[in-house]
């Protein structure tokens, strides 16, 4: 398993603090939004800017080690899982966010109806509903 410090020099990028915690936090999981993310670095950190981690969270998506998710309406949020072609499933109530692998096993996973000459290499799949504690306090609700 390679170090942070590592993954950086690897994909082309220098070593810094920002970066090194930044990745931390993202590698530590989930689908987190900017906010967040500035939180749990500010814990690892001295100080840093909300703006130093947008830069370093574009740095770390231009070299594929995190990747930027935006579902319609929500705020971007980012991810470390990257390279897999996978998709999401987001909650209409909560707006929680959970993985869905990716139907066909490879990319681009599905393959539209045309292509319009374009080199397709990725597909992004949004799945929308209700997740369990949505769905129980919706039946409450209704009782």
């Amino acid at each position: 398993m390679s170090t942070g410090e590592e993954l950086l020099r690897t994909h082309g990028l220098r070593v810094t603090r920002p970066r090194l915690a930044v990745l931390e936090v993202l590698t530590g999981g989930g689908h987190l939004e900017v906010d967040e993310i500035a939180q749990r670095v500010r814990t690892r950190l001295d100080s840093v800017s909300t703006q130093a981690v947008y830069d370093v969270l574009g740095a770390l998506s231009r070299a594929g080690l995190a990747r930027r998710i935006e579902p319609a309406g929500s705020p971007a949020r980012f991810e470390a899982r990257v390279g897999d072609n996978h998709h999401h499933i987001v909650c209409r109530g909560c707006g929680a966010i959970a993985d869905v692998d990716c139907a066909v096993g490879e990319r681009p996973c599905l393959t539209p109806s045309q292509g319009h000459g374009f080199a397709l290499d990725e597909a992004e799949v949004t799945f929308w509903g209700l997740c369990p504690d949505c769905q129980t306090r919706r039946l409450a609700d209704t009782a």
